[in-house]
């Protein structure tokens, strides 16, 4: 039987193997793996399980630039980000704690880190410059570093005595580099080391544009991505998935989204450019002196313990501001979508209170989220100065006036540890915007997460043409578990070309119905038939886009008269939309605007009255000639002149067509062929408008209702 060391040496094999497949002779040029049993024979248990470890976390960061998560999902019915994804096995957890949770983001199953790898292998060839950059960057400053303590060696020479350019421990297997230096005279080569170091540094700042320029290509394509994945998950969400989040929650999410992907993107490679400095730095002071690392680890340790403490506050500060920001942007959207009814009820000046007293609770948030943040910088500052004067101090009274040989190391020590505290300042800071970002990356991965939510149906075949007749077959509704049903065991036939109303008092169900003839919500029990094809059988987007709508709350986008007639029926033309208004009775009002079919409406329509809203509406309507046209109470808030007008239009219109109709004037829908009178989600009454009347029922006593009120206010006038 195989034990775990030979099954951990044949995974590495076989990780082994698919990368000389995938990449030719990479595989030659890397050391066979080993199983931990002859390990041990040759090295000893804590040598063998570190070789192991190494082979596993390089065998590991391959196959994710090679094979990494399968791409993403364009379109439910399987949820974005569904499936889960198994990357190769990596003991992780032998790993220090800081670097585990830096390297936890690349084994990330949240749908934005999967977004992220996924554009990054199709963005490899950015992130190989972003890779070549940054090591050029560091080798530039690794060797301006050496070229400034040989210059300094230079200028610190005897004048008498020409400098042993070959005993530098720096240029002994240089002995080109040796040779042009030793004929020179020492202020020759100082100019000439510092032409070197400057060009050295040219080298790094050409190095250093072309990071930030791959990055930000790299985080702009992201964001670009995230943007349109965030407006692609909500569209893909059912009708009641949607309707959960308010207009503001989801405004919030698509803006600050992108913003939260790129401050990621761009942390973490500047963390991966402050590493490699750090590591230069650390061997620059090493080859200088290997005692100066315990000034460097006393630095390092004070900025951790600083961290340790200080990074979870700012997490949790974060949190705090993001909700806060969250309730805010839902606040602001819902004053600016209500200013009419603020206007009209008198509470501009107290929704204008309330919004302030929020930020000033944003306010005393950010202010405490500052303090934290403001934290490790000064300290992280002030550090390497006291290290320097430490360690200058101590040249002083160790070598007394003895210059020319302390001189040089000193200055390069200094400089040094100036650059590798600005990294680790950096580095901390990198870790801080990390942290305040983790609540922004939370929402993004919430809202792209498919948990908890219901998508689209999709699939299914596809519908053409009403044949026969659309009938509803014992069919019940409850929109929640904890709310009442809305319908229950509703049966009636629609034939194709026939007129059906809906009648009944408020909350009987009239629009629930409507609701899912649409397909908004599913039925809870029975059947919709559409001929002879249930209606959840059928593909959703093809009837849709074969029904007409109008609902007494009218939608109009902030476009021309033209567009938003033509919103739905692309390709339509100008004599196609004229003939649509001519229907809607519409034609007139807007021929009489100066700009006519091109004037601008503004937002939601609010430069056009009512019944020119509610004709736009049914102008729309009529241009996709559907196969059923749905009247969802589309007279109800017009006056009597607006109402004329628009009964006239549909009349026109439904002679041709299967209408539904929910009217609450009862005086709209006296021809329909067949009337239906609900009450508490249930069909109380069935027939014609003189049957109705006949039978002495509710349907009798809504329409006397409305004959004695029609007479009252006729009375008064």
């Amino acid at each position: 039987m195989r034990g775990p060391e030979s099954r951990q040496g044949e995974r590495v094999s076989v990780s082994f193997r698919l990368l000389n497949r995938r990449c030719g002779s990479l595989s030659d040029a890397l050391p066979p793996p080993r199983s931990k049993a002859l390990l041990l024979e040759q090295l000893g248990a804590p040598l063998a399980d570190a070789l192991l470890d190494f082979q596993g976390l390089t065998t590991w960061l391959a196959a994710i630039a090679l094979s990494a998560p399968g791409g993403l999902p364009t379109e439910p019915p399987a949820p974005p980000f569904a499936a889960p994804i198994h990357l190769p096995h990596f003991p992780i957890h032998h790993l220090p704690p800081p670097l585990q949770k830096l390297l936890a983001p690349l084994r990330s199953q949240e749908p934005a880190a999967r977004l992220i790898r996924h554009t990054a292998r199709q963005q490899w060839r950015l992130l190989a410059v972003n890779a070549g950059s940054n090591l050029l960057q560091a080798f530039s400053d690794g060797a301006t570093l050496a070229v400034v303590f040989l210059a300094v060696q230079a200028l610190t020479a005897p004048v008498a005595q020409p400098y042993n350019w070959a005993g530098n421990p720096i240029l002994n297997r240089l002995p080109g580099a040796v040779a042009m230096l030793s004929a020179l005279p020492a202020s020759g080569a100082f100019i000439m080391l510092l032409a070197m170091a400057l060009l050295l540094q040219a080298l790094q700042s050409l190095a250093q544009f072309a990071s930030s320029v791959s990055v930000g290509y790299f985080s702009a394509r992201c964001t670009a991505l995230v943007k349109a994945r965030i407006h692609s998950q909500v569209l893909s969400f059912s009708f009641p998935c949607a309707s959960r989040y308010k207009v503001g929650n989801l405004t919030n999410y698509a803006g600050s989204g992108p913003g939260a992907v790129r401050t990621q993107i761009e942390a973490y490679s500047g963390l991966v450019v402050g590493l490699l400095m750090v590591l230069t730095y650390i061997l620059v002071l090493v080859v200088i002196s290997p005692w100066l690392l315990l000034v460097v680890a006393a630095m390092g340790g004070m900025v951790i313990f600083v961290q340790r403490k200080i990074l979870p506050r700012i997490a949790a500060g974060s949190r705090q501001l993001s909700q806060i920001d969250v309730a805010i942007s839902q606040r602001v959207t819902e004053d600016f979508q209500a200013l009419r009814l603020l206007h009209s009820s008198g509470q501009l000046d107290a929704a204008d209170a309330y919004l302030r007293g929020q930020m000033g609770e944003l306010e005393r948030a950010s202010r405490a989220q500052s303090r934290r943040g403001s934290v490790v910088g000064p300290i992280s500052g002030f550090l390497p100065i006291l290290a320097i004067a430490g360690v200058a101090i101590f040249s002083l009274l160790v070598f007394g006036g003895r210059s020319s040989g302390v001189l040089p190391s000193l200055v390069t020590f200094g400089l040094t540890l100036q650059r590798l505290n600005d990294r680790i300042n950096g580095i901390a800071s990198t870790f801080t915007s990390l942290a305040s970002n983790s609540a922004q990356m939370g929402r993004l991965n919430q809202i792209l997460s498919p948990e908890e939510k219901q998508f689209r149906r999709r699939g299914g075949t596809p519908f053409h043409a009403l044949e026969r007749e659309i009938r509803f077959e014992r069919v019940g509704l409850q929109y929640s578990p904890e709310l009442p049903p809305a319908l229950h065991e509703i049966s009636f036939t629609l034939p194709r070309g026939k007129m059906l109303a809906l009648v009944g008092p408020s909350g009987a169900g009239k629009s629930s119905i409507a609701d899912l003839l649409t397909g908004l919500y599913a039925p809870s029990a029975g059947q919709i038939w559409v001929d002879n094809t249930p209606l959840d059988q059928l593909e959703l987007a093809s009837w849709q886009h074969r029904l007409g709508v109008v609902s007494q709350d009218t939608f109009l986008f902030n476009a021309t008269i033209a567009e938003n007639i033509t919103f739905g029926t692309p390709g339509a033309t100008l004599s196609q939309v004229k003939s649509a208004c001519q229907a809607a009775q519409a034609a007139g009002f807007i021929e009489s605007l100066r700009m006519g079919y091109d004037t601008l409406i503004g937002e939601r329509g609010y430069r056009l009255s009512g019944g020119q809203r509610q004709r736009l509406s049914l102008a729309r309507a009529i241009l996709r000639d559907p196969e059923v046209l749905i009247l969802d109470e589309a007279t109800s808030a017009l006056d009597s002149q607006s109402e004329r007008l628009v009964q006239e239009a549909i009349e026109r219109f439904e002679r041709n067509h299967t209408v539904l109709v929910i009217a609450h004037r009862l005086s709209t829908i006296v021809r329909a062929n067949q009337i239906l009178v609900l009450d508490h989600g249930r069909v109380m009454e069935q027939g014609t408008h003189a049957n109705l009347l006949d039978q002495d029922g509710l349907y009798k006593q809504l329409w006397q209702q409305q004959i004695h009120s029609g007479a009252t206010r006729l009375s008064r006038i």
